[in-house]
């Protein structure tokens, strides 16, 4: 396996929205629309194994300081690879060189995150806007067992 690490275009889309669906169908993963993330097309990065998409997340930023990983899949069969570690060490340095100072992520993998330096907060802590945003579009939402976790650059 040769995984190469690589910012998202336009055509990528389709691929990314085939891989990310079974985690979207069970609640996972927030559905994100063509359209929004073509807005945001910017913000993902992508792993790919000779050309075939294999992994992506994205890199939202909510304030001048403040960022999030979201929408971290990696491709069922090509897990334990260490593509997530890279997918998410790509983010934070794009995070440090854009001068933001901290990043959270909203998961079920607390020890995924945990091991990668990001710590525990209170979900309260989390900007009003993120859950007015993306929270209230969850089909969990208004009870949410996900976890929140920062990590400071």
């Amino acid at each position: 396996m040769k995984i190469d690490i690589t910012k998202a275009t336009l055509a990528d889309i389709s691929t990314m929205q085939e891989l990310v669906l079974p985690e979207v169908d069970s609640g996972v993963i927030l559905v994100r629309t063509d359209d929004e993330i073509s807005t945001n097309i910017r913000s993902y990065i992508l792993a790919k194994d000779r050309g075939e998409l294999v992994g992506f997340c994205a890199l939202h930023i909510h304030t001048s300081s403040l960022a999030e990983i979201r929408s971290l899949i990696v491709k069922e069969s090509c897990r334990g690879q260490e593509i997530g570690k890279n997918l998410i060490n790509q983010a934070m340095d794009e995070a440090k060189t854009l001068g933001l100072q901290k990043v959270l992520s909203l998961t079920y993998k607390q020890s995924f995150f945990e091991n990668l330096g990001f710590v525990e907060i209170p979900k309260e802590s989390l900007p009003e806007h993120k859950i007015w945003a993306d929270c209230i579009k969850c089909k969990h939402f208004p009870i949410c067992n996900e976890v929140s976790l920062i990590k400071t650059i």
